[in-house]
């Protein structure tokens, strides 16, 4: 057994970066409520603590040549905790989300809502695909380096957040030699946020020109009820187990079970394990699915008499999760490795942000009348940020959250799963045949656009089929 001390920098290095990372989050906080410009902007505490750090990191590289975060106070191997934490928060806040318990019942109507989210998300997805390869497949013709496919990261970045930029950032990277994949993934996260911030403000600007409401960007504290923090039957807050321990048992658990899934594919499929393991926050989502379905069960047969898992902590949870990945995910990023492409990364920032805009206006004008704006702000703020940035935006909308834009993006997961799941394939393919990538994406896209209007479609071809009889007659 090698010995070691606890002096030493290897028994530090991860939680000097924990604590590091928890000193950004709380200085951002108090910046954000101090400093008027920062006070009403809608930027997230946790983009502006991973921003405060990478300048911090740009300023020391400047001067020592270094680079911050591998130096001994972070045993050497910083840029490599910060990854794994990127990659390992992003399931790990899913997993908390999936326990939540829903409380809606679900009528025609409402499931029909959902379900159009859900498209609506892997629709966003593939258009932002489509002009994101357009984009770098036309700069590569003048840019050496730059992979004609690396625009299938806008959807990664703006779409799905920091932890799967980086996971297919990482594959493009190690496995197909894009030299700077990670951090080019890690920036388009990056502007997703800024996208998300600032197209939001404009757009409340817009809508609140009459001066009944405006922005504040100050976060409205939440009126939480006994009901809010312990459901009924529920196990108590400080029993002979924490109750938060208990929720902590439930994710690692089903983190647990989700890694022997991928280590036995793994072994079954060698040749796909970097895709397998980049699916990690989707095995944890189905482990945490099947869970949740087993506990519900035992609960309606008597074997287990109370409810285990509560909300209101389950939200925290995934709540200090998402926070913990996106300042890891800005704080990682490496701008020397992707200096030459700027200009690249800038024109797919502000062309995602637009094109995301319109599109999802688009779609929420006409398939959500009664609660257009609600439902385009939190699916914006979604689309080019987190779902944090979506709730961020629409508390300014809707302060009580009373319509169902809110319950929308969680419910939505589950269609957008199942019809995301191909793209994820997809991006794995394009390295080797971008082109064809693109035209598989077009396709995909014409199809959920079919199935997203498909009620307007097949409606008027059945008036249009009306109107010839009654001609004819």
């Amino acid at each position: 057994m090698e010995s070691f001390n606890f002096w030493d920098s290897d028994v530090w290095g991860f939680v000097n970066i924990v604590g590091v990372l928890l000193l950004s989050l709380l200085v951002a906080n108090m910046l954000k409520k101090n400093i008027p410009f920062l006070k009403v902007s809608l930027i997230p505490t946790s983009v502006l603590g991973g921003g405060i750090l990478l300048v911090i990191s740009l300023i020391y590289t400047a001067i020592t040549g270094n680079y911050i975060f591998d130096t001994p106070f972070f045993a050497e191997s910083g840029s490599k905790y910060l990854e794994i934490i990127t990659y390992h928060a992003l399931a790990l806040g899913f997993i908390a989300t999936t326990f939540r318990p829903g409380r809606e019942k679900m009528t025609k109507k409402r499931s029909r809502e959902v379900f159009d989210t859900g498209v609506t998300t892997v629709s966003t997805y593939l258009i932002q695909g489509i002009v994101g390869i357009l984009i770098t497949a036309l700069f590569s013709l003048f840019i050496t380096g730059l992979a004609s496919y690396a625009g299938i990261l806008l959807p990664f970045g703006y779409g799905q957040g920091t932890g799967q930029a980086l996971n297919y950032g990482n594959i493009y990277e190690s496995s197909y030699g894009f030299v700077g994949g990670k951090d080019f993934g890690l920036v388009v996260a990056a502007f997703g946020f800024l996208s998300a911030s600032i197209g939001g403000v404009i757009h409340l600007n817009i809508i609140n020109r009459n001066n009944k409401s405006r922005v504040t960007g100050d976060e409205e504290a939440e009126r939480l009820h006994g009901r809010d923090i312990q459901g009924e039957d529920e196990i108590p807050m400080n029993g002979s187990m924490d109750k938060l321990s208990v929720q902590l048992a439930f994710i690692f658990i089903t983190y647990v079970v989700s890694y022997l899934i991928m280590l036995g594919l793994g072994k079954l499929l060698p040749g796909m394990r970097a895709v397998i393991y980049g699916f990690n926050f989707l095995f944890g989502v189905l482990v945490a699915t099947a869970i949740s379905a087993i506990v519900k069960a035992l609960r309606k047969k008597g074997v287990i008499k109370k409810q285990y898992v509560n909300s209101f902590l389950m939200s925290r949870v995934g709540g200090f999760f998402f926070d913990i990945m996106v300042i890891a995910g800005i704080a990682v990023i490496r701008l020397d490795n992707i200096k030459r492409y700027w200009h690249v990364l800038l024109v797919l920032g502000i062309v995602g942000a637009v094109l995301t805009y319109f599109y999802v206006r688009f779609v929420c004008k006409r398939l959500f009348p009664d609660y257009v704006e609600e439902q385009f702000l939190v699916m914006y703020g979604m689309l080019t940020g987190t779902a944090s940035s979506g709730m961020i935006l629409l508390r300014e909308r809707d302060k009580d959250l009373v319509s169902y834009a809110a319950t929308n993006i969680v419910y939505q997961n589950i269609p957008a799963m199942v019809f995301g799941f191909p793209l994820m394939l997809i991006a794995n393919y394009a390295p080797s045949h971008p082109y064809v990538t693109l035209g598989i994406l077009t396709g995909f896209f014409i199809l959920m656009n079919l199935i997203l209007f498909r009620s307007k479609i097949f409606k008027r071809k059945k008036k249009d089929t009306v109107d010839k009889t009654d001609k004819t007659e």
